[in-house]
Order: C-alpha cells, then sequence, then structure tokens
C-alpha cells in the first residue's frame, strides 16, 4: 500500500513524501495560485489539491518517477488529461 504524506513549507509550498513497500521517496510541490482559481480553491484547500494530483500521478508511474521538485500546473505537459481528471476529482 502507497502512503502520501504532504507537510506545508509555507505558503503555497508543499513536501510530499511517498512511502511503498519499496522505500520511500520525497518531493517539494509549489501550488499555483492560478491553478487554485481555475480548479475554485481556496489557499487553505492546496494540501488537498497536493494529494489529488498525487494520487492522480501514482495511477500513472511509479514513485521515482516523479519529478523531486516542481509546480502543479507541469504536470498537464506531461499528461494532458490532468486537469480535466482533478477537476473532476475534486468536485466528487
Amino acid at each position: 500500500m502507497t502512503r502520501v504524506a504532504v507537510t506545508g513549507m509555507g505558503g503555497l509550498r508543499f513536501g510530499v513524501e511517498v512511502a511503498d513497500g519499496g522505500g520511500s521517496t520525497s518531493h517539494v510541490v509549489m501550488v499555483p495560485r492560478a491553478l487554485l482559481d481555475a480548479v475554485a480553491l481556496s489557499e487553505e484547500d492546496a494540501e488537498r489539491l497536493v494529494r489529488a494530483s498525487f494520487g492522480f500521478l501514482l495511477e500513472r508511474e511509479p514513485p521515482t518517477q516523479i519529478l523531486r521538485e516542481f509546480s502543479l500546473d507541469e504536470i498537464g505537459r506531461y499528461f494532458p488529461e490532468y486537469r480535466t481528471e482533478i477537476e473532476a476529482r475534486l468536485t466528487a
């Protein structure tokens, strides 16, 4: 089972640790305010967006393939369906 721990680092920056049977990986993630606005979330909901985004990524690749540091708006470059799917997940 994969465990995702999200820790606020101040502002819209988060530390994310992903642990599974094979070990763990650490990531630093920035949440662009424009993305929060686009999915109709407040700053207080940024952690929820990070968790949902990692759920999305982990369905498509192993934790070791996820960039160590990135902004959530970069996900759409690799997975064009990200924006549509993340909006659906957050409103479900």
